[in-house]
């Protein structure tokens, strides 16, 4: 049976993972969202909204990856249900976990997206969206490195996704500076007239030629 992956699946498994490899009869919602907030996993898992978890809970509990182990309720408290983790749901977060680390996975973030279609807005504008990017990116990496400095007393092996997130942080902190750099100098730049150009030369392709400027085609002048 195929299993529909999502990072809070993968997380919540893990955690029954963890109860599995401590011995514990499960572990119950409230408890699974609070260790991930306390741990810091909420840099890498959506753990804010209770109901995405439940909703992540009932979909693994049909597909019988987990079970209840136990389920209680004490005065007017909300009932508290024990999961633990079944055989096919033991086998499952290992497959997931072993190709989430071997394999990667083709994203479409929205910033990829608007970056595709720049050309419909003007280059002054777009340097400066990015100059507010870049600052909010060099904030960012300055909160990274705050939290792994931070973390330093549990060991590297503790960090190492936060780690991962300052390494691409600082990679398109890089980028997005140099293409900053080369809208001011004029190195990428277009107009409206050179945009026509090339569409009637590449019709059907849109005004993004895979070569762009200066491959099969002239740049405009700045």
């Amino acid at each position: 049976m195929t299993y529909r992956r999502s990072t809070l699946a993968l997380a919540v498994l893990s955690l029954l993972a963890e109860v599995d490899h401590e011995e514990q009869p499960g572990m119950h919602p409230y408890k699974m969202q609070r260790l991930m907030k306390d741990r810091g996993k909420g840099e890498v898992v959506n753990v804010g909204q209770r109901a995405s978890l439940y909703r992540t809970i009932d979909r693994l509990h049909r597909k019988a990856l987990i079970e209840v182990r136990e389920s209680s309720r004490e005065h007017n408290r909300p009932e508290r249900t024990l999961y633990a983790l079944t055989d096919e749901g033991r086998a499952v977060w290992r497959d997931w976990m072993l190709d989430a680390l071997a394999a990667p996975t083709r994203e479409y973030p929205e910033f990829l997206a608007a970056m595709a279609f720049v050309p419909l807005l003007e280059p002054a504008e777009v340097a400066e969206q990015l100059e507010k990017r870049h600052a909010n990116l060099a904030t960012e990496l300055a909160r990274l490195d705050t939290q792994i400095a931070a973390s330093g007393e549990w060991g590297r092996l503790f960090a190492l996704e936060m780690e991962c997130m300052r390494a691409t942080t600082a990679a398109e902190l890089d980028w997005v500076e140099s293409v900053i750099a080369d809208l001011h100098s004029g190195s990428i730049t277009w107009t409206k007239e050179w945009l026509a150009a090339m569409a009637a030369t590449h019709a059907g392709q849109g005004f993004t030629p895979r070569g762009g400027p200066g491959k099969g085609a002239e740049a405009p002048s700045s």
